[in-house]
């Protein structure tokens, strides 16, 4: 490697310096601009290819330190040893006398630059680059999605302080209620009591007025005559006291409590409030396989585990709604459902499945997804009712925020500050939640019935035209397609548990139907004889392990999954 790029060579190789305008790598050495014209008539280097000074000086500095001289003879390469994976001047070849695979190194490097063998690095190169952004990407959402399980977490843990509360204050307000009322109830007694003896005590003193006005100015007959009257009045009253100071009239009385031993417990052994769980799963990346174009999914060997998924019936509930579109559970475990028809509503339910409370004037209602914070988002349906998404927070009962979509906005999902929803004929969109900037992730047209769900870096969604769900990663490349008609007819509601099996309603076919997360194996868990008729939502808690299924006339079913 020539030692400064900047000088020619055959004038420094004078003692002669002038600056080199083209470099020469078959010469490895730089050349002035007379140089340069020798260069290119002399027949032993005519043939060389130059390069402007500026423009090699742009490799890379590693480019720039390969030699192409060997470091230990100062000879040019002339030969490639395929055993040793190196190049060899004739000098070398000394050191290579066993090695059956010299080749004349021209041969190897004729055309590299167009040989397949440059163009499968390039493209390695790009496979690895990608691969390390959608591991980037993954690992970056799972930051996202701990700070929003966090912030359910602590939502969960203040609701349940506050269930705690509220259990006390009423356990309070009860004892000191019944303290009030055994207060009162004793302390009428000795009121009836202080009350009597204050009327006795009044004519005790009345009588002794009486003595003394006796003794002044009444006759020794009078005065012996009233005294017989009063020894027997003062005989009743000490009667009077004796009896009173027996009785329990005069015992005193005190109020106190003793503190429940479940109580007792809660304050001296209950050490901490709960604990704290790290679950860890593989996470589901598409990787791109050197030599395969198409994305391949890395995922964790798997068996067919439907098998294994139970669901226990917990309750029935009778909404008194029709034209439910939407449902999901609360992290308290209330139920929230969308009502498209007769009219816009949406109602929460309790966990117990009494109704909580009914909102009405949000706006045109069609699907409902919780986003956090405890608020939810409520998606409008045609773009006629204004192409809009209303942030409702559920404390409140308001509409906090409205999205302008400008488009249909039917069935929704969230996932990581974004909501991704069914555009209509625009197909399925993203919005940011953070700045409302809107992507497309597929551009098929959708019908208001198809609805959307994720897990993981994967969309799965329905299209109930051609009876089939699609599962495709968040730039809308499909990844599998679940196709049986005769299993699954005009699929509408859709959800995916902590596992990534799709729980999917189907409302011609009367059922709810789990599709594995490769999309290779399904299995019917629920059929009109479940009491299933039409059903048109479904939600997975994860959270608790519940699934919720509605019917279009607003009957509801819970149950435990186990």
């Amino acid at each position: 490697m020539a030692s400064n790029f900047s000088v020619c060579g055959v004038c420094d190789h004078r003692h002669v310096t002038k600056s080199s305008v083209v470099w020469c790598s078959e010469c490895d050495e730089g050349l002035c601009e007379d140089c340069k014209e020798h260069h290119s008539f002399s027949k032993a280097t005519r043939n060389h290819e130059i390069v402007p000074i500026d423009e090699y000086m742009k490799l890379p500095v590693k480019i720039l330190q390969i030699a192409q001289f060997c470091n230990k003879h100062k000879e040019k390469y002339e030969l490639f040893c395929r055993k040793h994976d190196c190049p060899c001047c004739r000098k070398c070849v000394e050191d290579h006398n066993e090695c059956k695979d010299l080749t004349d190194i021209r041969n190897m490097i004729g055309n590299v630059k167009s040989s397949t063998a440059f163009q499968e690095i390039e493209r390695s190169l790009s496979e690895t680059a990608e691969n390390m952004k959608r591991i980037r990407i993954n690992r970056e959402k799972n930051l996202a999605s701990l700070a929003e399980k966090r912030k359910i977490v602590e939502l969960e843990v203040q609701q349940f302080r506050h269930k705690i509360n509220e259990h006390l204050d009423k356990l309070q307000d009860e004892i000191l209620k019944e303290i009030k009322v055994e207060e009162d109830k004793e302390s009428s007694k000795i009121r009836q009591l202080v009350t009597s003896l204050r009327q006795r005590e009044k004519e005790i003193l009345q009588c002794k007025d009486n003595i003394e006005n006796t003794k002044r100015y009444g006759s020794d007959l009078q005065s012996f005559i009233a005294m017989k009257h009063i020894e027997k009045d003062i005989i009743k009253e000490e009667n009077y006291i004796q009896a009173i100071s027996k009785s329990e009239q005069l015992q005193q009385i005190d109020i106190s409590w003793t503190i429940d031993t479940a109580l007792q417990e809660l304050t001296t052994t209950m050490k901490i409030f709960g604990e704290v769980n790290v679950s860890f799963s593989e996470c589901v990346i598409s990787i791109q396989n050197k030599g395969n174009i198409q994305a391949q999914i890395i995922v964790p060997p798997q068996t067919n585990k439907l098998d294994n998924v139970s669901l226990k019936l917990k309750q029935t509930i009778q909404t008194k709604l029709s034209g439910v579109r939407g449902c999901i559970f609360l992290p308290d475990g209330k139920m929230v459902l969308a009502c498209r028809n007769p009219s816009s509503q949406m109602k929460v339910f309790n966990p117990d499945g009494s109704e909580d409370f009914n909102l009405k004037d949000i706006g045109s209602v069609y699907d409902v997804v919780y986003i956090g914070d405890n608020s939810v988002a409520v998606t409008s349906g045609e773009s006629r009712f204004g192409g809009k998404i209303n942030i409702i927070e559920i404390q409140n009962k308001k509409v906090k925020k409205t999205l302008n979509v400008g488009s249909d906005n039917y069935g929704v999902t969230f996932s990581d500050g974004k909501l991704i929803y069914n555009a209509g004929k625009n197909g399925l969109m993203m919005i940011s939640l953070s700045d409302e900037s809107i992507t497309c992730i597929t551009s098929s047209k959708m019908l208001s019935g198809d609805n959307v769900a994720t897990h993981g870096d994967n969309l799965f969604y329905t299209n109930a035209a051609n009876h089939n769900v699609t599962c495709c990663d968040i730039h809308g490349k499909t990844l599998w397609t679940f196709s049986e008609s005769s299993v699954l007819s005009y699929p509408f509601g859709i959800s995916v548990d902590n596992d990534g099996n799709v729980y999917v309603a189907g409302k011609w076919s009367y059922n709810v139907v789990v599709i594995s997360p490769n999309g290779q194996h399904h299995r019917q868990l629920l059929s009109n004889k479940d009491g299933l008729e039409y059903p048109i939502a479904v939600e997975y808690d994860r959270l608790h392990n519940k699934l919720l299924v509605v019917n279009h006339n607003g009957n509801a079913f819970v149950y435990d999954v186990v």
